[in-house]
């Protein structure tokens, strides 16, 4: 069983989106971070990041002590090689796998991700940062409809890259992107989207979206952190 920290974030989405994939069984618990949930300590404990998601593997392969795993990379990771499943044991293969993993996680995210807070949530609005975010993010956009000219998934069978990247891509309106203008990459999206696995995982998150929120106290909690946020 794996206990899974989770909110409805891209980065949640991917997790809970291996996990239907591969059937392996899990609990979800929930982390609201509009009210707070992830400063809590026993979070912060396996979090330290006070980031969402995070896992702890009640089973491990080796050992009988629990597990835990934060940041959504590590723990697609983590669940592939426990698995053995979306990752594959060819070297090659692996690598490239392994590198399109890594291309979600330091760039199609943290930019897709400024683009939305400069685009949708910040209070004032920078045109300079805007553009720079939009531009910077349609750019990945053409870089992965490139990727996807001449194979169906990005590192070949359908892995670990793929869930990586899909919910960063749900967004595209938000992100003043249009899916016509990359052919490929829509192509790709819609197959994924229409994979059972896919919308099971999409339907968790409709147990939490509707939650109530203080808009501004989560404003404040989301975007105004800094050091003194984690002592």
């Amino acid at each position: 069983m794996i206990d899974l920290y989770y909110w409805t974030t891209p980065n949640g989405h991917k997790i809970t989106m291996f996990l239907e994939e591969v059937g392996l069984p899990y609990n979800i618990i929930p982390v609201n971070i509009g009210t707070g949930d992830q400063f809590k300590p026993d979070f912060l404990k396996i979090s330290p990041n006070n980031r969402i998601p995070a896992i702890i593997d009640r089973e491990p392969a080796i050992g009988d002590e629990p597990i835990s795993v934060f940041e959504s990379g590590a723990i697609l990771l983590y669940l592939a090689d426990k698995t053995g499943k979306l990752i594959s044991a060819d070297l090659r293969d692996r690598v490239e796998t392994l590198q399109w993993l890594f291309w979600q996680m330091g760039g199609l995210g943290p930019m897709a991700g400024q683009n939305h807070h400069f685009v949708q949530y910040a209070p004032e609005k920078i045109d300079y940062a805007i553009n720079r975010y939009v531009n910077e993010t349609g750019r990945l956009y053409g870089v992965l409809n490139k990727r996807l000219a001449d194979r169906e998934f990005v590192a070949g069978d359908y892995s670990i890259a793929d869930i990586a990247a899909y919910p960063w891509i749900t967004g595209y309106e938000r992100q003043n992107q249009k899916l016509e203008d990359f052919p490929n990459l829509k192509r790709w999206f819609e197959a994924i989207k229409a994979r059972p696995a896919t919308i099971r995982a999409y339907q968790k998150a409709e147990e939490f979206k509707n939650q109530a929120l203080d808009i501004e106290k989560s404003r404040e909690l989301l975007f105004n952190q800094s050091a003194k946020t984690i002592q």
